[in-house]
């Protein structure tokens, strides 16, 4: 990309750092931190020393300025900042093809993996974990809505970083040995990269569970704006404005998961939904396959937690064999992982 050192540059220190104007840096701060405190939890100038002490509230903190990261759907919109990118800070296309990652994320899967500096309340929400995983599910896709409206409005479109990576990215075989090719390419032109459906593919599973009224509406309306981004040569106005819409939907259905009630039995008709949507997942591509070990992984910890499961050996052996199927994207075989989704699913009993 021709940059600078990468400890110097804006456009990576916007994320692996904590970098803000030189009038708004204490004489303490050093952006050789990293991603450190103030990342996550904003500006603490206000709040730092107080917070510690003993008559200090959470609420006196959030008047002063800190991210209320209790609330999920903040939290979960305060890591995608850097995990999917704002109009600000972001990973495109041409990042990706210079050797970044592509950006992928589950919030309970991700939380899980954190030094745990906090507590959450399961004395109070037992299923604390599934409603975390929820409403992360939801504002990962509102906000990756919100940036394919951006970026149809863009310099530059289509935006290949808002596409399924590994339609093009994988190892070519004889068509009599392509999973693709056996599918077919319903829905699109074969050749044509389709838009990533990773942050809709089990969001769907969990909205069919809370209403399903707004899972029919949420499925037309990904339906359409898929067909438009697939397309590729779409009309770039309708594109922005059919996600920007589908945003404001995926919002009020973030909310929703803040309040709805989950339940063991809740948990365990997830589990079996998504194993079960075997088909549709898989064929979606590695991403959504992705997606649906992290849930179901997430799902049956928060599950085991409370309630004694007789083969847990046998499901989470299962779990950990349809990561081994995504180690390898080209490997990747979508037939192969719906079998083992299945075979999960008949021990989710």
């Amino acid at each position: 990309l021709e940059l600078p050192r990468a400890d110097t540059a804006p456009k990576c220190l916007a994320c692996h750092a904590l970098d803000v104007p030189a009038e708004q840096r204490a004489k303490t701060f050093d952006a050789t931190d990293g991603v450190s405190c103030e990342s996550c939890h904003g500006p603490a100038s206000n709040w730092l020393g107080p917070h510690t002490t003993k008559s200090w509230t959470h609420d006196q903190s959030v008047q002063a300025g800190m991210v209320d990261t209790r609330d999920l759907a903040r939290r979960s919109e305060r890591c995608l900042t850097c995990h999917l990118g704002t109009a600000e800070k972001f990973v495109d296309h041409e990042m990706i093809a210079a050797g970044h990652p592509d950006l992928y994320f589950e919030l309970a899967s991700f939380q899980a993996v954190m030094p745990q500096h906090w507590k959450e309340p399961l004395d109070k929400d037992p299923w604390l974990e599934v409603r975390a995983l929820a409403v992360g599910q939801a504002v990962q896709l509102r906000e990756q809505l919100k940036r394919a409206a951006r970026n149809a409005q863009g310099n530059i479109w289509p935006e290949y970083a808002d596409l399924d990576c590994f339609a093009c990215h994988h190892s070519l075989t004889a068509a009599k040995d392509s999973w693709r090719q056996e599918r077919g390419y319903s829905a699109r032109r074969p050749g044509n990269p389709p838009w990533n459906l990773s942050r809709y593919a089990i969001f769907r599973q969990l909205v069919n569970e809370v209403d399903r009224g707004s899972a029919q509406q949420l499925e037309s309306a990904i339906n359409r704006l898929y067909g438009m981004v697939t397309a590729l040569n779409g009309e770039r106005a309708q594109i922005a404005a059919q996600a920007t819409g589908t945003a404001g939907l995926a919002d009020q259905l973030a909310q929703r998961m803040q309040a709805a009630p989950f339940d063991q039995a809740m948990t365990m008709r997830l589990l079996r939904g998504i194993s079960g949507d075997a088909g549709y997942i898989s064929e979606q591509g590695e991403r959504p396959a992705e997606q649906a070990a992290m849930a179901l992984d997430s799902l049956f910890v928060a599950y085991q937690r409370t309630v004694k499961v007789a083969n847990a050996e046998q499901i989470r052996n299962a779990i950990h064999a349809l990561f081994q199927q995504l180690e390898d994207p080209s490997a990747y075989n979508a037939f192969k992982f719906a079998q083992q989704m299945r075979a999960l699913n008949g021990l989710l009993r």
